[in-house]
């Protein structure tokens, strides 16, 4: 492996970052013993500053070593359209109205499920809500899809008592079902996006080899963790007329909010127009304030500076990486991008994948199903988790969401999609 001293520095201020994610809860608690102090531990707590962190770090690192303008330069090269992406979308998803017409079909065919079934109406929204709305990301994108699941869950679950198993339990569901539930097209995802134009792989072509693996994967997901936690959901107050009416928002609200977001995922990859689109709504949402709650501005900003500081920091590991995945036959390649994954965001495995030449459509397959497969383990395996922890992070006890629990809960789920994707290797003879 040829490397240079500036790829070697920044290897190893990305594996400091990684087992700092790891270690959030434990600056938590030093908040707690050293008061006196407790900002900056709380700073160094929060996962979404980690990588943004220590990517200033890296800066400082390539500016000691190469001189300002290369690190300036450097800075000026990284593609942060993703980071600006999953900011505006966060915001716009977020809003009330959206919200409010998300929760309402979820509502309706609870309604019918539960008339049906004979069943409360909390386990049913709660499988909709980890079974429908991960689906809803390939058409919607995956961001937009874990801010409303998110939402849903911290009104349906999370503010409520809950035990660990049901915080984290749900959470490694929510994040694996995100993962693979934008597979079904070839925009969604976030890793797909990294490849599709350069292996010309188009929507029919996802829905076709990930598709139907990934909504039998998502099923059995939601149904699982519905079956083992359905005792421990709260059914939701029932809203006398006047209050469902003091709640209600009118369609032309909805509608303006909908086109909004329409229109920032259309323009997803034109970052200009986006953050316009973005200005714009908040404009709007300033202007006509009655039906709208706070913008989630802090929590959007928050994974985007921990997005653009993975996309500072991932940059430079190809040197390894590359060398790593090609050696690896299609198999290796599943289960290697999955293990990966958990410790480097999923978009840029991917993208250092395509980077590599000569290889097989089976290789091509078994790189994308690994990094969707692998993408709940962690917080930063896959882009929009950070956007999840944002929404839901203070309920979880002292304000952390536990690396360590959270993957040992996400592995399941986990192990459930491996079966999905690889069950006709299985049967091949």
């Amino acid at each position: 492996m040829n490397f240079t001293p500036t790829e070697l520095g920044a290897s190893i201020i990305f594996a400091i970052a990684v087992i700092h994610t790891f270690s959030t809860t434990y600056f938590e608690i030093l908040a707690q013993k050293y008061p006196k102090h407790a900002g900056l531990w709380h700073l160094l707590g929060e996962v979404e500053i980690v990588f943004g962190f220590w990517a200033a770090i890296l800066m400082i690192y390539i500016g000691l070593l190469d001189g300002l303008s290369s690190a300036k330069s450097f800075a000026d090269q990284r593609n942060f359209t993703e980071p600006l992406f999953v900011f505006a979308i966060m915001v716009v998803a977020g809003s009330k109205p959206i919200l409010y017409i998300s929760t309402q079909l979820l509502k309706t065919i609870a309604a019918l499920l539960q008339s049906l079934l004979k069943s409360r109406s909390a386990p049913v929204m709660y499988f909709l809500t980890l079974g429908l709305t991960p689906l809803l990301g390939s058409f919607i994108t995956e961001p937009a899809a874990m801010t409303l699941a998110a939402f849903l869950l911290r009104d349906l679950v999370y503010r409520h008592k809950c035990s660990n198993a049901l915080l984290f339990g749900t959470l490694g569901v929510l994040f694996v079902n995100i993962s693979v539930g934008g597979t079904l097209t070839n925009f969604a995802a976030p890793p797909v996006l990294m490849v599709a134009t350069t292996w010309n792989w188009s929507s029919a072509f996802m829905f076709a080899n990930f598709g139907l693996e990934s909504c039998i994967a998502i099923f059995i997901n939601a149904l699982g963790a519905t079956l083992l936690f359905h005792r421990q959901l709260v059914e939701p107050k029932t809203q006398t007329k006047a209050e469902t009416k003091k709640d209600s928002i009118p369609p032309t609200v909805i509608f303006v909010h909908l086109a909004f977001l329409v229109g920032v995922v259309v323009f997803a990859h034109e970052p200009v127009i986006c953050m316009w689109l973005l200005l714009f709504f908040i404009g709007y949402t300033t202007a006509y304030p009655t039906y709208q709650s706070p913008l989630i501005l802090k929590e959007a900003l928050l994974v985007g500076f921990f997005l653009a500081g993975l996309v500072v920091l991932g940059s430079l590991q190809g040197w390894w990486l590359q060398p790593v995945l090609q050696n690896m036959s299609p198999t290796a390649v599943f289960y290697g991008s999955l293990a990966l994954t958990a410790i480097t965001d999923n978009a840029a495995l991917t993208y250092l994948g395509s980077l590599v030449s000569g290889t097989t459509p089976e290789f091509k397959l078994a790189l994308v199903g690994g990094a969707v497969a692998g993408g709940g383990l962690t917080v930063i395996a896959n882009a929009p988790n950070p956007a999840g922890v944002a929404i839901l992070r203070n309920h979880f006890p002292n304000g952390s969401v536990s690396t360590i629990r959270l993957l040992l809960w996400a592995l399941p789920p986990t192990f459930v999609v491996i079966l999905a994707y690889r069950l006709h290797s299985f049967l091949m003879p």
